[in-house]
């Protein structure tokens, strides 16, 4: 068994610890010596390679490890993925070479399925153009739309989604949803109509997105699913940027066939003030916060210590993907 104190960790999630300052302390109790992301962004590759060698264990957030990161760890054996997306980690390097990838599936759940509802309403009430003009002296009389009755359609029905088909079944809304993963009968137990893909594209009046990233998934939202759409669809993405073929979308706001969408994640970030998306009334923008609350972060960053320790003791982790 490895002497935990001859092992150096490095943390890149600049929200590690920042409402529970035990995660800080434990880590630092356990291992002969933690490193902290110098900077306030997630890492490059080319950052990170250049800070990888020498580390044992790294509790990474949103930062690029690609293979040449992985070969450049002399030392590392464990990679705790503090969220629940591996798309930025080469998973195929890490099996390789002999690297632990783990993550931590459900801890954002609750809170990113509450950004997304909040983003719902919001669009649906125009809330962010009344804030603006009101401030700017005007008093304007937008019209919106209700909760109450619409057609809320969901693809992928993991932990997410199948939050947030609980918190807008509270506003008499119908849920129904899409995903390879998920049987009729486990939707069914979560208050979701298990439908095909197609199906919840042409039903739903808010069309939410909760996929992971993979090759299959990619611009996954194009336009040929687009012109399947209702008029005046709204749209949702708190999961991924690339689910969306972002020409198409453009296109359908100008036509009207999106009325209104909420991002939460971009290719690339920040997103940059001159991006198109970003030239839309209609467009709502956060800054990829949905896993960003006290419970989740507090949430995230146990699971990622516990993960990478066990595998730092030559332990089996909790939540190993590799």
């Amino acid at each position: 068994m490895t002497d935990l104190k001859d092992c150096r960790v490095l943390v890149t999630p600049t929200s590690y610890a920042m409402n529970d300052t035990s995660l800080r302390s434990d880590l630092e109790a356990a291992v002969g010596e933690v490193i902290y992301n110098p900077t306030e962004h997630p890492l490059t590759a080319a950052e990170l390679a250049g800070m990888i060698h020498g580390i044992d264990g790294l509790i990474a957030g949103l930062d690029q490890i690609d293979a040449h990161v992985i070969e450049n760890g002399d030392r590392l054996r464990v990679i705790a993925r503090y969220g629940v997306g591996l798309d930025r980690v080469d998973l195929e390097a890490a099996r390789r070479k002999g690297v632990v990838v783990t993550n931590t599936p459900g801890a954002n759940a609750s809170s990113v399925a509450e950004l997304t509802v909040g983003l719902m309403i919001a669009l649906s009430r125009n809330i962010t153009v009344a804030n603006q003009r009101t401030k700017a002296g005007d008093w304007p009389r937008l019209k919106g739309h209700s909760l109450v009755g619409k057609q809320i359609g969901l693809l992928g029905l993991g932990a997410i989604g199948r939050q947030v088909a609980h918190k807008v079944r509270g506003f008499g809304c119908h849920v129904f949803g899409y995903d390879p993963a998920v049987s009729r009968e486990v939707a069914a137990e979560h208050g979701v109509e298990w439908l095909e893909r197609d199906e919840v594209i042409r039903r739903a009046d808010f069309l939410s997105l909760h996929l992971p990233f993979v090759p299959a998934t990619e611009n996954i939202i194009n336009r040929e699913l687009m012109a399947q759409m209702k008029d005046g669809v709204y749209l949702v993405n708190t999961a991924r940027s690339e689910l969306i073929d972002e020409d198409a979308l453009v296109e359908a706001l100008v036509s009207g066939k999106v009325a209104g969408a909420a991002l939460d994640t971009f290719r690339q970030e920040p997103p940059g003030a001159d991006h198109r998306l970003l030239q839309f009334d209609q467009v709502i923008a956060t800054p990829h916060m949905g896993a960003h609350t006290d419970d989740s972060t507090n949430a995230m960053g146990r699971m990622a210590l516990q993960n990478c320790l066990a595998a730092l003791r030559g332990e089996e982790p909790p939540n190993r993907i590799v």
